[in-house]
């Protein structure tokens, strides 16, 4: 009995508190400033500008109160204005860097790894009973280089060997990694195995199906490239090469081995020829000295200069016998008289030269 005579109290209390609220929006006052927030998630580059945008409504006709702060271990204030008044000083990591519109956006320039995390805003206005709050995710990542496939080895496998291959790249933060093969993306098998970042891919005893095309894509926050592709060639040893192999290093070790043993023969040295004179006699004996004994010599006579005709007898070779001694008699030796030189316009007559044939001289006339 006592349960019934409360409820009826119950219902008299919550019909009064909803005819009030009613009799405020029957009267044209809002309650509280309306929040939207178009993109919850901001990327930005490092050194370039994010712009956190936001949109507020309300009746009132007052300057809103904004206040923008970065989640830490302990919030820290990132600006506070009245309007687009900024009230107080900033932190000097904020210092010439940030820009507050009329609806509440905040724009930041130059931005720096630091700037990475979330950031609650809170708009209120004094007319207003409720204060309009919101939260919005900063990423600041630096752009990614062309990736590259790395390899230890050759991209020429024998069958049955192993490889691994390390996608690359120079700059880039918050990376992931993808593997293709054929253009097809790969994953884990029994063969091909990814590192946990993904970074790597091992290809454990290939095989000649594994003979194609691979590259390696990279992403981050901020953007995505593929690295240019590369071949891998499989290649089955056959018997003839390995014979051929075989039979090339024998073949090697033996010129070695030949060569290391082979010495030069030494060849005897010819002696250096001596010159031969210009001019030797009939019998290749003796030169000739062919300015004092070929030239004819001049001598006066009664004060008239003669040219005497001279010439030389043969000497004596030593290895003759002796009856070569009176070869001078010899038929040989008269074939061959001796030469008489003249001169025109001379009267006198030549003496003769002691030790010497007769020798005549000719006038003319």
């Amino acid at each position: 009995m006592k349960a019934e005579k409360d409820s009826p109290k119950a219902r008299t209390i919550s019909q009064i508190l909803l005819l009030m609220f009613l009799g405020f929006f029957n009267s044209g006052e809002v309650l509280a400033v309306n929040m939207t927030i178009p993109n919850t998630l901001i990327k930005g580059t490092v050194g370039g500008e994010a712009l956190l945008s936001v949109r507020y409504s309300s009746f009132s006709l007052d300057l809103p109160v904004i206040k923008w702060q970065l989640q830490r271990e302990k919030s820290v204030t990132v600006v506070q204005s009245i309007g687009t008044d900024i009230i107080g000083t900033l932190r000097p990591e904020y210092r010439d860097r940030i820009l507050v519109f009329e609806n509440g956006t905040l724009l930041l320039h130059n931005l720096r790894f630091s700037d990475d995390g979330t950031y609650d805003v809170e708009i209120s206005i004094t007319d207003d009973t409720f204060t309009g709050e919101g939260s919005i995710t900063l990423t600041v990542d630096e752009p990614i280089s062309r990736p590259y496939i790395h390899m230890e080895s050759s991209s020429v496998l024998e069958l049955s060997e192993n490889v691994i291959l390390n996608c690359s790249h120079e700059n880039g933060t918050r990376t992931t990694y993808r593997w293709f093969k054929g253009g097809k993306p790969q994953t884990n098998e029994t063969r091909f195995v990814l590192s946990p970042d993904q970074k790597l891919l091992t290809i454990t005893r290939v095989l000649m199906a594994d003979d194609d095309i691979y590259s390696c894509a990279v992403e981050n926050p901020v953007g995505n490239m593929s690295s240019l592709p590369i071949r891998l060639t499989v290649y089955r040893r056959s018997s003839l090469y390995i014979i051929l192999s075989t039979g090339g290093i024998f073949l090697l070790i033996t010129l070695v081995t030949v060569c290391a043993c082979w010495t030069p023969s030494k060849k005897p040295k010819h002696p250096p020829r001596k010159p031969l004179s210009r001019f030797y006699d009939r019998s290749h004996r003796s030169p000739i000295n062919t300015r004092d004994d070929v030239l004819p010599k001049m001598t006066e006579h009664n004060g008239i200069n003669a040219v005497t005709s001279l010439y030389i007898l043969q000497q004596k070779d030593p290895s003759m016998d002796d009856s070569s001694s009176n070869s001078i008699g010899s038929p040989s030796e008269l074939d061959n008289p001796p030469c008489y030189t003249s001169y025109p316009k001379y009267t006198a007559s030549l003496t003769q030269s002691p030790g010497s044939p007769t020798c005549s001289t000719h006038r003319y006339t």
